[in-house]
């Protein structure tokens, strides 16, 4: 009965909207909450009748409260069950292929689903002109309740908290922490292997290993349910696997039989991920079917080595080995793919790894992306919005020795009304910087050093209580912040 909670986030989800509509910050911090709250309770085992009667109620009380949707005829039939988790969906496949079409149509997210999910992203990051502050007397208040600290205080760590060295000797390209989790996290590894690992309760271990590529894995992504993962490698397969038992789902082989360098889910619908490979191509492909996505495809000048999407999934951000980004609009309803821009931001260096954020900080609207781009420096570009929406203007530069590993960023997740904003990277020195890209000068907030090769990748748990980052040696180190 894990379902019925995200059946009842989707009735949230629906009624969002409504609430608060001038404080938009609001409504997706309480979705956020809500979806927090809701897994949690759902770990507790209540009897599912009684799941099933709390969601009956919640949407009759939203009803009342809110009025009914405009499209409240097909809110049972279509969009309740079209939250059902990702591998909820891809079993539906399963269990009798004879009804992909009709039902894998019915169990994806529907098209009114995108729409009114597009409608909540643009509520939240279209209210308040490019560039505008939040009122001076809430960022003030903000701030106290904060306790003033500095960007260099709110990213001090107390020092190493767990070490995992099971893939020692093979590089580790790529950690993520699972989606609003603060303990569950996966790597993939060049020996061919994933690891789930769980940081609580203590000692952290592996949980589970995700065995059957043929060959380095070089990529993977989280599902938002969490429940699945998706995996790329050098064998040329997209692999599918239950994060639960490491079961492998499903494989996809590249119809070019081409290495696969990089995935990442549409963030707005999860049956469908986009996958880059060696010969210039990136495709989008249903997880559910297993086939392409039509018109979803496009080439580029090279290998394709990053991916990102935007939060609200309307631009999608490719890197390749030939030092070129290209931008590329998404049609929600099809999966469509329309090239928009391409910049080229040093030619022939490998554009390793892409982030996209909407807000530095809660202060101002910034639409960015973060680059990794071997050379030497972690770029950091605003993004253009309106006629010229994918267009990229270089903000700021850091120095990191980065020439030839593919070494990641990321943006610190969480945003405050503290002065300043961060970001975190890996580097070839072997150490973990943080910078502040709004300080002028000595950006540097904060130097993690521990590891014996090139970090590779960082990634930060929902809360910013740990760090993890991975190197070229196979070491994982996790990193937990002093408690203030």
């Amino acid at each position: 009965m894990a379902a019925v909670w995200q059946q009842v986030l989707a009735v949230d989800a629906r009624y969002n909207a409504y609430r608060t509509p001038t404080f938009p910050q609001f409504r997706t911090q309480y979705i956020r909450r809500r979806s927090q709250l809701l897994r949690e309770n759902a770990k507790c085992g209540f009897e599912p009748g009684l799941r099933r009667q709390y969601l009956r109620v919640r949407s009759q009380l939203l009803a009342l409260r809110y009025g009914p949707l405009s499209e409240q005829s097909s809110f049972r039939a279509s969009s309740v069950r079209s939250s059902r988790t990702t591998l909820d969906r891809m079993e539906d496949f399963e269990e009798d292929p004879r009804t992909q079409g009709a039902r894998g149509h019915r169990r994806s997210v529907s098209r009114g689903s995108y729409q009114l999910q597009a409608q909540m992203n643009r509520a939240v990051y279209d209210e308040r002109p490019p560039g505008s502050l939040v009122p001076t007397s809430v960022a003030e208040a903000s701030r106290a309740m904060a306790g003033d600290t500095t960007l260099s205080e709110n990213y001090a760590f107390a020092g190493m908290h767990h070490i995992f060295d099971q893939h020692v000797d093979s590089a580790v390209p790529r950690l993520q922490f699972a989606n609003d989790d603060k303990h569950l996290l996966a790597c993939c590894s060049l020996d061919g292997t994933l690891s789930i690992m769980t940081l609580s309760p203590a000692p952290p271990k592996v949980k589970v290993t995700l065995k059957g590529h043929g060959g380095p894995v070089t990529d993977f992504a989280w599902s938002l349910s969490n429940d699945i993962i998706v995996s790329t490698s050098l064998d040329g397969m997209l692999r599918i696997w239950n994060t639960e038992d490491g079961r492998c789902i499903r494989e996809v082989r590249d119809p070019e039989s081409s290495e696969l360098l990089c995935c990442t889910f549409q963030p707005m619908n999860n049956n469908l991920t986009v996958v880059g490979n060696s010969k210039h191509h990136l495709q989008v492909v249903n997880i559910s079917t297993g086939k392409k996505v039509k018109g979803g495809s496009s080439k580029l000048t090279g290998r394709v080595l990053s991916l990102s999407f935007d939060a609200p999934g309307r631009i999608l951000w490719a890197g390749d080995d030939r030092g070129s980004i290209f931008s590329f609009l998404f049609d929600m309803a099809t999966g469509k793919l329309t090239k928009a821009k391409r910049l080229v931001v040093s030619e022939g260096s490998s554009i390793c790894s892409i982030s996209a954020r909407s807000w530095i900080s809660r202060e101002a609207r910034d639409p960015s992306l973060l680059v990794n781009a071997c050379v030497n420096k972690l770029l950091l570009y605003r993004s253009v919005t309106g006629d010229n929406e994918g267009t990229l203007q270089l903000k700021r530069s850091f120095p990191i020795q980065h020439g030839s590993q593919h070494v990641h960023s990321i943006f610190c997740p969480l945003m405050s009304f503290r002065q300043g904003a961060c970001v975190v990277t890996g580097s070839e020195d072997t150490c973990v910087y943080f910078f502040d890209v709004e300080r002028n000068t000595k950006a540097i907030v904060n130097k993690l050093q521990g590891h014996g090769g090139p970090v590779l990748d960082v990634s930060f748990n929902c809360d910013e209580s740990m760090l993890a980052s991975a190197d070229s040696t196979g070491m994982v180190i996790i990193w937990r912040r002093e408690q203030k």
